[in-house]
């Protein structure tokens, strides 16, 4: 019998509450990757699905350790895991990252039209 392990996705609004509620949505994939050991079995997964021990192996950890971040890593919905019998299937959900990516994107876009600005008023101020 098969069973999956994931978290729904979260809806945001106009609302503080609502606003917190984006802010964790983006903060998770950033919770996610803030480990090496962590953004390795991201990578790996990038390749496509795999058990635990493909995903994991070779990080010269405890299994403990490891557990602890697969714990991470589903809590927050980058990965989600399926059991099939005694055998643990990883798989990477790029949607959730892509969460962080657009947020990233919106941030580099603010600060690129602050940069322009604040060049123009340098050639300004050069040329007066």
């Amino acid at each position: 019998m098969a069973t999956s392990t994931c978290r729904s996705p979260r809806a945001g609004g106009g609302s503080p509450r609502s606003r917190a509620t984006v802010n964790q949505i983006v903060n998770d994939p950033f919770k996610a990757l803030a480990h090496p050991i962590r953004r390795g079995i991201v990578e790996r997964l990038a390749e496509g699905p795999a058990t635990v021990g493909e995903a994991t192996a070779g990080f010269g950890v405890s299994k403990p350790a490891i557990s602890k971040h697969l714990k991470v890593l589903e809590e927050t919905g980058v990965v989600t895991r399926v059991v099939e019998g005694r055998t643990h299937r990883l798989s990477l959900e790029p949607e959730v990252l892509s969460v962080a990516a657009d947020w990233m994107d919106q941030q580099r876009a603010l600060w690129e039209r602050f940069f322009d600005v604040v060049d123009e008023y340098l050639s300004e101020k050069e040329s007066t």
